[in-house]
């Protein structure tokens, strides 16, 4: 399935399920003008989960503004309170510096590749042990 926004920014979604997750790819800019596209994608991955785990791959994703990580935010945020695993992959450029300046890149889970995030996400959970 991909969405295309309906302003002159580009930006298309794909999705696609894999054991255990749903893989979410972003083409394209992610701005004000596109973000409502995302908004909807993620949070009908987040609302009716498919899988318990969430891949955004953005290696496609050639800008990203503040309106652009908001989303992302958002989409953390709700995939908390459903119980899912959520991870980006492909993270670059203007969104990487964005993670960086504002301190995300500690709160999100950040994989070079689809792949790298996919083995993340869909491994059993460790518990932590208690000293």
């Amino acid at each position: 399935m991909v969405s295309q926004p309906q302003s002159a920014t580009a930006l298309t979604i794909s999705s696609q399920p894999h054991d255990g997750a749903v893989v979410l790819r972003a083409h394209g800019e992610l701005d004000l003008g596109s973000a409502p596209v995302l908004r909807e994608r993620l949070r009908q991955a987040t609302e009716r989960p498919a899988a318990p785990a969430l891949v955004v791959d953005l290696a496609e994703v050639s800008f990203c503004d503040s309106v652009g990580m908001s989303e992302l935010v958002l989409a953390l945020h709700r995939s908390e309170a459903e119980g899912l695993r959520l991870a980006l992959s492909g993270v670059h450029g203007s969104l990487e510096r964005l993670l960086w300046a504002t301190g995300l890149h500690n709160v999100f889970d950040i994989h070079p590749t689809c792949d790298d995030a996919l083995r993340a996400v869909t491994a059993p959970r460790r518990l932590k042990r208690r000293p």
